[in-house]
């Protein structure tokens, strides 16, 4: 479909054919991404990762969030803020936040720090730490300047929190709607932790039915259903059609998810469809692309799934849920609000008991 936004010719794709053109087929060509002012203003001139433009800048920055940050080595790797420390999602505020922050990590590297006001947990480096090892650092030949430093813990803070609640409310409210799924889940989560007192990391390469419940989750609720905007950087021809340099290109995954032709009864939450099934949302099978796909796919996508799968794992190992008396599963509100990341229109209340081994 072709719409303008003012006098800028938009592509929106919700088939998966053309998402694979647009993501595989002709990656290169749409791997830019167009200039939005609230990027800019937000991203110190679109200097994190997913809104960088295409090129030297972006390839450096990516490396070094997969190698150094998102990589299974640095897989605990903490956030640690002020305590008391509070802000609104207004620019000034945004900024003067990230600066207290590398501030506070620089004066305690360099011994200064009041030790009263951070709240640590566990050891060892945190990102911003590591940030600031990298930015340190003449070896590389690319200079980390402090907005892309600031940028890229935004990209970070933002992508590690919001979209993840996002499926976790969204993997809850539907295991609420569906007491058997739940029960299901739990009894899978408990049989292989065989009476430990923790979920770890390396138990959930057993749990087949609790990868499920989040690959339909990721399914039925793409936490960003539109992706980020690309733009062609050259004219192309895209399923038949002439596609001019300068196009943006949206992709809607969401739609693409619930496609009838591609999915049996797509409204219904039904993990089992993936139980027997080689689909996955790494970017190669274009009917589930909730983290996108090809060169500008989402570089935090596996770790992102470990972190909610380890969550959700926790939870029902730990807890019965139950919803509030007087509200039946079949009643429960599923209503979706608006933004570039889609969370419940409702906040969602359940009763949670600890569970007795």
């Amino acid at each position: 479909m072709l719409v303008h936004f003012g006098s800028k010719p938009v592509v929106v794709a919700s088939s998966a054919d053309a998402a694979c053109e647009i993501m595989r087929t002709h990656d290169l060509v749409f791997a830019n991404r167009p200039k939005i002012s609230i990027f800019d203003r937000l991203l110190y001139g679109s200097k994190d990762i997913g809104a960088s433009p295409y090129g030297e800048y972006w390839r450096q920055v990516r490396s070094i969030c997969v190698l150094q940050l998102l990589s299974h080595k640095r897989g605990s790797i903490i956030w640690i803020c002020k305590r008391g420390r509070d802000f609104t999602y207004v620019v000034k505020q945004l900024d003067e936040f990230l600066e207290g922050v590398i501030k506070e990590h620089k004066d305690r590297k360099n011994g200064k720090a009041n030790t009263d006001d951070i709240i640590i947990e566990g050891k060892g480096s945190d990102l911003v730490d590591i940030l600031l090892e990298i930015q340190g650092e003449k070896s590389t030949g690319f200079t980390l300047e402090l907005d892309s430093l600031k940028a890229i813990i935004l990209d970070m803070f933002a992508g590690g929190t919001d979209t993840t609640c996002t499926v976790m409310e969204w993997a809850m409210a539907e295991l609420l709607r569906h007491p058997e799924i739940l029960e299901k889940l739990q009894t899978e989560v408990r049989q292989v932790a065989q009476g430990k007192p923790e979920i770890t990391e390396d138990d959930l390469d057993k749990m087949n039915y609790l990868k499920a419940v989040i690959k339909e989750t990721l399914r039925l609720h793409t936490p960003v259903p539109l992706l980020i905007p690309r733009e062609s950087t050259q004219h192309v021809k895209l399923m038949g059609y002439d596609i001019p340099a300068g196009t943006r290109v949206m992709v809607n995954a969401w739609a693409i998810a619930r496609d009838p032709s591609l999915w049996n009864q797509p409204e219904e939450f039904q993990p089992e469809r993936f139980l027997n099934s080689t689909i996955d949302f790494r970017g190669f099978n274009f009917e589930l692309i909730p983290f996108g796909a090809g060169r500008r796919g989402c570089p935090g996508a596996t770790f992102a799934v470990a972190v909610n799968e380890l969550a959700l794992a926790k939870l029902v190992h730990k807890f019965d849920f139950a919803l509030p008396d007087g509200v039946e599963p079949k009643d429960l509100d599923m209503s979706e609000s608006t933004g570039l990341t889609i969370h419940r229109k409702n906040p969602l209340f359940a009763v949670a008991t600890p569970h007795s081994r």
